[in-house]
């Protein structure tokens, strides 16, 4: 499941039916962060994401994130969401 979603990154259209998916305001704001940040395409930006915790992630973090898959409905979406929680910039609150 997770190898197939990570495949599909490369796929501009995969980006916004992902984020919809996951029906998340605030990963949605971190990534719309890191896409003014940086001025690449969000499929861009997400695909960057996930494949440098893939490319760089430590084994205690492929533990927990295997955790998190084993407990999920939807393991994919499930690591997808962690991912981005752990790789994207936080956004500053409002009056920070």
């Amino acid at each position: 499941m997770l190898g197939r979603l990570i495949a599909s990154l490369d796929d501009p259209a995969v980006a916004p039916a992902l984020l919809g998916v996951l029906n998340d305001a605030a990963l949605s704001a971190r990534l719309a962060a890191a896409v003014d940040a940086t001025g690449e395409p969000p499929a861009e930006v997400l695909a960057s994401a996930i494949h440098g915790f893939i490319e760089t992630a430590s084994d205690d973090l492929w533990t927990q994130l295997i955790g998190i898959m084993n407990r999920a409905d939807d393991p994919g979406l499930a690591a997808v969401r962690a991912i981005l929680g752990k790789v994207l910039p936080a956004v500053p609150e409002a009056g920070e």
